[in-house]
């Protein structure tokens, strides 16, 4: 099981405001004030976060600094609470900033499975899912 993680990026205060607008249909908020990183986890009422964004620190390349050289790319699936929220999770995505990397929909991994994709700032593909292995998620709306 997971506590955490952390997203390595080359512009933080662009990651932070996309992250903000992105997840905020998935009912995250940012919640530790590490700066320049920032924890975001569900708006309940605890001080955990589960997903935080700090920047790429030291040389990229010889010579050069983080913002030379992308940030390796990297995949996360954020648990969705409804379909609704998966749409409102891709709608939000894209109004901040995030590219289209697959519209809200069933995918064909297994029964149950739906989601919607965007790319983030850095090309990482953020994910909102709702999927039936978790309880009472199949076909929620």
């Amino acid at each position: 099981m997971l506590d955490h993680l952390t997203l390595r990026v080359r512009d933080v205060n662009r990651s932070i405001e996309f992250y903000r607008r992105a997840l905020a249909p998935l009912g995250y908020v940012a919640k530790a004030h590490h700066e320049p990183t920032i924890g975001f986890g569900v708006d309940d009422g605890t001080p955990h976060a589960d997903f935080y964004v700090s920047p790429m620190e030291g040389n990229a390349a010889p010579g050069g600094d983080a913002g030379d050289c992308p940030s390796p790319v990297t995949h996360i699936a954020f648990l969705a609470p409804s379909r609704e929220a998966v749409r409102a999770f891709h709608e939000a995505a894209l109004a901040a900033g995030g590219r289209d990397n697959g519209e809200p929909g069933p995918r064909p991994y297994h029964p149950g499975y739906y989601s919607a994709f965007a790319l983030d700032p850095d090309g990482n593909n953020i994910e909102a899912v709702v999927d039936w292995a978790h309880a009472g998620a199949q076909g929620k709306e």
